[in-house]
């Protein structure tokens, strides 16, 4: 997702969405142990959405 497109969140949906990414990012740690995941770049994306919507929420 853009910055510009989750600077026009509220916080409650920034929230939401922490908590979808974080879970995204549990997922993908269990896939990547077992071996499931092919696209490891995937991890570094949601990362940096995380990153990003917490920038915003502190700003």
């Amino acid at each position: 997702m853009k910055t510009k497109e989750l600077q026009r969140k509220s916080q409650s949906e920034l929230q939401h969405i922490l908590i979808e990414d974080r879970e995204k990012l549990r997922q993908l740690r269990f896939d990547l142990a077992s071996g499931k995941v092919k696209n490891v770049r995937e991890i570094r994306k949601i990362k940096k959405e995380i990153a990003q919507a917490l920038t915003i929420l502190k700003q």
